[in-house]
């Protein structure tokens, strides 16, 4: 028997695991073995591991001291995730559009030995929950959401905010008819606040859950009150068919009533840290008649919420039915309830439920199912290890790596670019990569990729570039990718992969070339020869004719941009009339728009009293027609129409480096990693200026609001307005100043002869600004002001460091990392511009700067090795070299401010 009883768990569990039960059930005890499970014995509930729901975290039983009889079996242990941010669990084989009932459980019981309770966030799906905190080590603590499936399934999220390693004990869903709960659907949650589900008259602490309630809610008996005695029926209390809440009856059976008195007086405080004044609860009294009354014994009542009653005439219970009052509440203060008997009532009033939920609105918007589930299945086929978990684009601080999202203000995201280069990929080329219908860009270069070069890659509707060289691929090339590169219409770079040949049909023997080949190779190799001799035609024509035309064209108007040129109609339609403005500069406003792909742009706009003019103008958008790195913000086109002059941006969400630094109400302060990362994104962008460009680039104008952020915080220099071309055979240029006053070289302002070395002071400088949070002229008073260097020197002077480090990053960084690049800052403010370092010196400084900083955490920070100038890291942008000038498509990034 006992053998049968295991084979037969068995079973259950293979059928359960990692999908729902015959009930539509999905039971985990989270931190068991993978494979194994287990029954409840008081609720006859099968629980398997979590193994099949996540791919991170580490399991660790409870400590001994906080293992008592009557605490469940799923609470011996937890699974806790000491690495990532964000951390989540999938919950598969569901319908989109039902509704279901989740439960997370946690129970810290000292798992770590540490003793110290974390708090950390809990999101549903892209939604925040809310927030895990707990009264002691030994409280169980389960929170329950209702929630509507925007897809097939759902995924809880567990978010580290700094302050303890998030864990968790258990999981429950339980699906839900649609009837149930109305107030929960497409556009808004349910959240039970604090575990505010009572089950009004016993008082012995009794719990009711499954089987008893078949929807396995958990019905806790309320605090005893002394001025109440319970009531209770062994008979059925049954609900009517048109209920929407489904109470069990061994709930209703059971009821509050005042010992002496007409009234039954509580009230309620949520003390919930994350609602205000806005927030709206939703409560629900159940009432049934338990007690067969004579017919002069009425039982009569009003219900009075906050002073309002509910019931629009007196209320008498029917008898051994359940029925319910619902309605909503506003405002974090406290709630009052009231039950008052009428003058006409004979027997007091009674509760026998209630629950209160927290209304959580649905803000934010998953991405598109289709390619989230492909994102899904391609990390689970090839094991990527990266930040992969929850939801791929939403919320944008959580995107994963390596994407770029668009985000229309209508819709839902679309993965638009995905960078797989150098991920360890093996095997051949998985079939999702073709749901990803809205993708321009895919790298999967240097990777162990073999087989054939499947063709719905060709059928991708968007791609304009496809890396696959540097792999094991073999077999034809798909016709479709063939015609397409040799329309122009998509760069492929197919290099490195010995065993792939040019045709539909692959013959053996490298001298063997068909004609397909010569096709794709030769004919478009004539045809570019061909087109390159009519340029060169046409531009000499036009030469001809702008010579005619010079002593009365300004100087730079011949100036040929290789971007999209928008006429001035375009950009009033992609920016809805210029109705958003995101910022403002010398040159005029900077205004958000959406291209017709639904990708955000800044779009700057010169106004008709900018002081930066039309030289300005063609200055930059001739500079960002021939840079492109990660670290520098790309230029997607221009407006050169009549009078109008505008240039149209990447979008950066995360805004400009000095709002980050300056004004932290609006925005998490930066910790000493993030700040180090920005550091060195912006040293790589000054260094390719001044070192990978020909001629070499100097920009003028390094500050701390030139320096715009994506969404994941990686760094990239714009406003280019300023900037000057020097050749190698120069050691400076002789202009008039230029900048703005606090980073400006001191050097350059008193000579007017300026070099790289200018931008390297500028940098210090910022730099500075990222230690210590202050601005360039730092007020010592109401009268006076010092200059960030000198003040930064004083204090360094008396051997005071701490004195200077911005307090908002709370003491969590390294004391030798922070002293090397304050050190740093004042060599590159020396007064002396030779005894300034290079940029490259600069990066290769920061870069220990880092390891120190990584140590201090006992890991090892990968993205400082990187110096790929074809790929940025996390969630950056694609460098392309294109066979007509250079694609930079980047990650929708940094406000234009």
């Amino acid at each position: 028997m006992k053998l049968c009883a295991a084979l037969l768990l068995f079973y259950i569990f293979q059928c359960t695991c990692s999908q729902p039960d015959n009930r539509g059930f999905i039971s985990i005890d989270c931190g068991i073995p993978e494979n194994s499970s287990y029954q409840d014995l008081t609720s006859s509930i099968i629980y398997v591991s979590d193994h099949g729901f996540i791919s991170s975290g580490e399991n660790r039983n409870i400590s001994a001291d906080y293992i008592k009889p009557s605490l469940a079996q799923r609470y011996y242990n937890v699974r806790f995730f000491p690495d990532g941010t964000r951390n989540c669990y999938t919950l598969r084989s569901l319908v989109a559009g039902n509704k279901y009932f989740v439960r997370a459980a946690f129970y810290y019981g000292n798992y770590d030995g540490l003793n110290m309770l974390p708090v950390f966030d809990l999101y549903m799906g892209v939604n925040y929950w809310h927030e895990v905190q707990f009264s002691d080590a030994g409280a169980t603590n389960w929170m329950d959401i209702i929630v509507v499936a925007p897809a097939d399934y759902l995924q809880v999220c567990l978010v580290n905010k700094g302050m303890g390693t998030p864990f968790i004990s258990g999981m429950d869903l339980r699906p839900l008819k649609s009837n149930l709960y109305p107030e929960a659907n497409a556009s808004q949650s349910l959240v039970l606040i604090n575990s505010n589900r009572f089950n009004m008259g016993p008082t012995d602490n009794s719990i009711v859950r499954y089987p008893l309630d078949p929807h396995d809610r958990i019905w806790s008996t309320y605090d005893t009150i002394p001025s109440w005695k319970e009531a209770s029926a062994t008979s059925v209390v049954r609900n009517y068919l048109t209920d929407a809440f489904d109470v069990p009856s061994a709930v209703m059976q059971n009821a509050a009533t005042p010992t002496n008195g007409s009234r039954i007086d509580f009230s309620w405080n949520p003390s919930d840290p994350s609602v205000n004044i806005s927030s709206r609860y939703f409560f629900v009294f159940y009432f049934a008649e338990l007690l067969s009354a004579a017919s002069n014994e009425q039982r009569q009542f009003d219900i009075i919420v906050d002073n309002s009653t509910w019931n629009t005439k007196p209320y008498t219970p029917p008898y051994l039915f359940a029925e319910s009052f619902s309605g909503t509440v506003k405002g974090q203060a406290g709630h009052s309830i009231s039950l008052v008997a009428t003058k006409n009532a004979k027997l007091p009033p009674i509760l026998n439920a209630m629950e209160m939920y927290l209304v959580k609105p649905i803000s934010e918007t998953a991405t598109d199912p289709g390619d989230a589930r492909a994102m899904m299945a391609i990390q689970e086929t090839f094991g990527v290890s990266k930040n992969w978990m929850g939801d791929p684009c939403a919320p944008k601080a959580f995107a994963w790596e390596g994407l770029n999202c668009s985000y229309p203000p209508a819709g839902l995201p679309r993965i638009t670019a995905l960078n797989l280069s150098s991920s360890g990929l093996v095997g051949s080329i998985a079939p999702y990569f073709g749901d990803l219908k809205a993708l321009h860009y895919l790298d999967l270069s240097h990777n162990n990729l073999s087989g054939s070069i499947p063709n719905y890659l060709g059928q991708l509707p968007l791609l304009v570039f496809l890396d696959l060289s540097s792999n094991d691929l073999s077999g034809p090339i798909p016709y479709s990718l063939l015609k397409k590169s040799q329309n122009r219409t998509l760069l492929l770079r197919l290099g490195n992969n010995e065993h792939l040949c040019g045709s539909t049909t692959c013959e053996s023997g490298r001298n063997n070339t068909n004609e397909a080949l010569l096709s794709a190779v030769i004919i478009p190799t004539v045809a570019i020869i061909a087109l390159f001799v009519i340029l060169i035609v046409l531009l000499c024509r036009k030469l001809k004719k702008n010579a005619k035309r010079k002593s009365t064209s300004p100087k730079h108007e011949t100036v040929l941009f290789e971007n999209r040129e928008f006429s001035y109609r375009e950009l009033k339609h992609i920016t809805n009339n210029f109705s958003q403005e995101i910022g403002k500069g010398g040159f005029g406003a900077v205004f958000l728009g959406y291209l017709e792909n639904g990708n955000p742009v800044a779009v700057k706009v010169r106004s008709e009293s900018s002081s930066q003019g039309g030289k300005e103008f063609l200055a930059e958008a001739q500079h960002l027609t021939r840079i492109h790195h990660k670290n520098l913000v790309s230029l997607i086109g221009y407006c050169k129409d009549k009078n109008h002059l505008a240039l149209v941006y990447e979008y950066m969400p995360e805004g400009n480096l000095q709002d980050h630094l300056r004004d932290t109400s609006t925005s998490k302060p930066l910790n000493w990693e993030q700040r180090l990362q920005i550091a060195l994104d912006a040293a790589q962008g000054l260094e390719y200026l001044h070192v990978g460009c020909k001629p070499a680039l100097i920009h003028r104008d390094v500050k701390s609001r030139n320096i715009l952020l994506t969404t994941d915080l990686g760094a990239k220099i714009a406003d280019f307005g300023l900037t000057k071309a020097f050749s190698d055979s120069k050691t400076h240029i002789t202009t008039e100043p230029a900048g703005t006053m606090g980073y400006l070289d001191p050097e350059y302002y008193r000579s007017y002869q300026i070099s790289e070395k200018s931008d390297v002071y500028s940098f210090g400088v910022v730099l500075l600004e990222l230690i210590t949070g202050h601005p360039p002229v730092v007020p010592i008073n109401d009268s006076v002001s010092i200059h960030i260097g000198e003040w930064v020197h004083q204090n360094l002077d008396q051997g005071s460091i701490e004195s200077i480090i911005d307090s908002s990053m709370g003491g969590c960084y390294d004391f030798n990392s922070v002293w090397k690049v304050a050190d740093l800052a004042l060599h590159c403010k020396e007064e002396v511009s030779r005894e300034r370092p290079t940029m490259t010196d600069v990066v290769a400084q920061i870069k220990e700067c880092m390891e120190l900083e990584a140590r201090r955490d006992g890991r090892r920070n990968s993205t400082v090795a990187s110096d790929d100038l074809s790929y940025a890291g996390e969630g950056s942008a694609f460098e392309v070299e294109g066979s007509v000038g250079e694609i930079s498509e980047a990650s929708p990034g940094p406000a234009m401010r």
